[in-house]
C-alpha cells in the first residue's frame, strides 16, 4: 500500500502513523458494509504561501477498484465545503499513482501540474498538484 508514498514501512511506523490519524478529527474510516477497507482524510497545510486543505486516502488492495476512494473523496469534498473556511482542497498523489490520480479525475479535481516533494524524509517523489475550489458552486 505505500508503492508510491516511500515504501515500505516497519510496525512501528504503521504504529506512529495509525496513531496520529487516530488523534486527528479530520481522518476517517472506510467502510465496506460491516468491513474497513481503508481510510480518508483532510488536513490543514501551507502551499504556496497559503492554508489549503490536503486529502489522501488509502485502500486496503483487496478493496480496490470498487469505486470507494472516489467515494470518500467526494465525501471529503463535501465536508470540507460546508465548512466555508479554507478555499482550495488539494490532493498530491504521485504521477505514477494511476489509480489516485483517477480517483481525483473523478471526484472532480483539477490538475494544475506536477510538483516534487519529500516525503517521507529523504524521498523524493514526483506528484500531480489536483485542486478543488470549495468555494465555487458544485
Amino acid at each position: 500500500m505505500m508503492e508510491h508514498l516511500g515504501g515500505i514501512e516497519s510496525m512501528e511506523q504503521i504504529e506512529r502513523r495509525h496513531a496520529r490519524f487516530l488523534s486527528s478529527p479530520g481522518m476517517f474510516t472506510v467502510w465496506e458494509g460491516d468491513a474497513v477497507v481503508g481510510s480518508v482524510g483532510f488536513w490543514e497545510k501551507t502551499w504556496r504561501g497559503e492554508v489549503v486543505y490536503e486529502t489522501g486516502w488509502m485502500i486496503l488492495p483487496q478493496y480496490a477498484g470498487r469505486g470507494l476512494a472516489t467515494e470518500a473523496a467526494r465525501e471529503v469534498v463535501s465536508l470540507t465545503r460546508k465548512e466555508r473556511r479554507l478555499q482550495f482542497l488539494h490532493a498530491f498523489p504521485n504521477v505514477e499513482n494511476a489509480a489516485s490520480n483517477a480517483v481525483c479525475r473523478n471526484a472532480g479535481f483539477t490538475n494544475l501540474g506536477e510538483h516534487s516533494f519529500e516525503y517521507p524524509k529523504d524521498h523524493w517523489m514526483h506528484c500531480n498538484d489536483w485542486c478543488i475550489d470549495l468555494f465555487a458552486n458544485p
